[in-house]
């Protein structure tokens, strides 16, 4: 049902049609970029932190940098547990993304995917991804802010 609430989040940008259901699994990093035939830091990655569940989009190479999380949050970082993740989100993880979520989560990108024009996030689904731009990804994520929280 996950892909389903991502293609109807889409709908109100004309965009449900460019959502990408693959035969495969993309799951994983790794597996989204030899499905899609990218390179793995282009797939966009999400990470559940804090009391206050948030979700951070990275690059599919970054990293959380615990100081720097620390510094821009003023809490440490913690990752939800994958039962917290479907709770919050609505996916489960291998699909989780800043699309159709179950609950108004605040959505933050990480300056980690600025060296790309293009990333392409999962849609809900272990087998999905839409390629947006990093104007679109901040647009349909309905994105607080861009922020660096990232090793580099």
């Amino acid at each position: 049902m996950s892909l389903e609430s991502v293609k109807t989040h889409f709908k109100q940008w004309n965009r449900k049609n460019d959502v990408m259901a693959f035969e495969t699994s993309s799951a994983t990093v790794e597996q989204a970029a030899e499905t899609i035939g990218v390179s793995p830091a282009r797939i966009a990655t999400f990470r559940g932190e804090g009391d206050h569940a948030m979700l951070i989009v990275a690059a599919g190479d970054a990293k959380i940098d615990n100081k720097k999380f620390r510094h821009t949050f003023g809490f440490k970082a913690r990752m939800l547990t994958p039962e917290e993740v479907l709770e919050q989100t609505g996916h489960e993880i291998g699909g989780v993304c800043p699309f159709g979520l179950a609950h108004d989560l605040d959505v933050y990108l990480d300056e980690s995917m600025v060296r790309f024009e293009n990333v392409f996030p999962a849609c809900g689904s272990k087998n999905s991804a839409i390629e947006l731009t990093l104007e679109e990804l901040s647009e349909f994520s309905f994105a607080k802010e861009w922020i660096a929280v990232c090793k580099a």
